[in-house]
């Protein structure tokens, strides 16, 4: 079957969407550049298209037009980016706020986009990958402000946690840490945002392309919020035991100012290691033949329908 009319069609419609919301999608770029805390808006559109590429050649369902349920998501998308203010200013919503909706309009043009096209079928076999385009969705900055202030919280607990077991008398108060001779305050920009929500999404990637179960692919992804407290207060307890005792100039040198990448690795090894296990655990629990019964009986049954509809 012939898909370049759809390919045509799709393109088309993403071309209309990048007509209508321009001047949102130039906003979020600028914030994402500018800001920690959105960063990995930048990776969402290549890896959403990466995996769907990737898969498209394995797709079990035939692509078909399918306008109705397509064309609901259209409407809404238009409706979230009036809202908005996408083209007309409403000057009682936040800024931030309007900027949120509009790119929650955006993303759901293009999953509305993908399903007028290419049909329910197709788009339920790449669901992960159309969802995962909400996360080109910038929260509002009071969201940030909160997640910021729970992973400034937790860091510091953890590195006061890490300070006791290395038997390093410490006391904390708020988001400050006091040890013999050094004060440590775990700043906003101390919270490992970025690399936090950079650690998440790799989660929910290596995830899906990984695990089968549906269990084991959320729990992955949720384990990926504490190991990102963790690797935040192991960055907070090294510099503080290197500041203290070896030199003060840790604390404003490369490795506080640049070593998050450093820190991202151990919560990626942290990551994989539970990868692992769950790996593991899901081969013990459901054997790898189930999984292969499961996808004959369902290519059998799409070819049965096929037939009868030939009939």
């Amino acid at each position: 079957m012939n898909s370049w009319p759809r390919f045509r069609g799709f393109a088309l419609l993403c071309l209309v969407s990048v007509v209508l919301w321009l001047h949102v999608l130039i906003a979020t770029c600028t914030l994402a550049l500018r800001n920690d805390g959105y960063t990995h808006i930048l990776l969402v559109a290549p890896i959403s298209i990466g995996l769907i590429w990737a898969e498209w050649r394995s797709r079990r369902s035939q692509p078909e037009w399918s306008f109705g349920t397509g064309s609901v998501l259209l409407v809404l998308a238009i409706v979230l980016g009036a809202a908005g203010g996408t083209w007309w200013g409403f000057g009682s919503i936040p800024a931030d706020l309007r900027l949120t909706l509009s790119m929650l309009a955006f993303a759901i043009w293009w999953i509305g986009s993908f399903v007028c096209c290419f049909g329910t079928g197709v788009s339920r076999q790449y669901v992960f990958a159309l969802c995962f385009l909400l996360w080109l969705v910038p929260l509002p900055e009071f969201a940030l402000t909160h997640i910021e202030g729970f992973l400034q919280q937790t860091s510091a607990s953890c590195a006061r946690l890490l300070f006791n077991v290395a038997d390093v008398p410490v006391t904390q108060d708020g988001v400050v840490l006091s040890i013999p001779g050094l004060t440590l305050e775990v700043a906003k920009e101390c919270s490992s945002i970025r690399s936090s929500l950079m650690l998440i999404v790799t989660a929910m990637v290596m995830a899906h392309l990984l695990l089968r179960s549906t269990w084991g692919k959320v729990v992955v992804s949720l384990a990926a919020i504490p190991l990102s407290v963790v690797k935040n207060g192991v960055r907070v307890f090294t510099l503080g035991l290197l500041g203290a005792y070896v030199d003060p100039g840790y604390l404003h040198g490369r490795l506080h100012r640049q070593g998050g990448i450093v820190f991202f690795f151990l919560g990626v090894f942290g990551l994989f290691a539970i990868l692992g296990l769950v790996r593991h655990t899901e081969r013990k629990i459901t054997p790898h033949g189930v999984f292969e019964r499961s996808a004959a009986q369902t290519a059998a049954s799409g070819t049965s329908t096929k037939s009868l509809s030939r009939r």
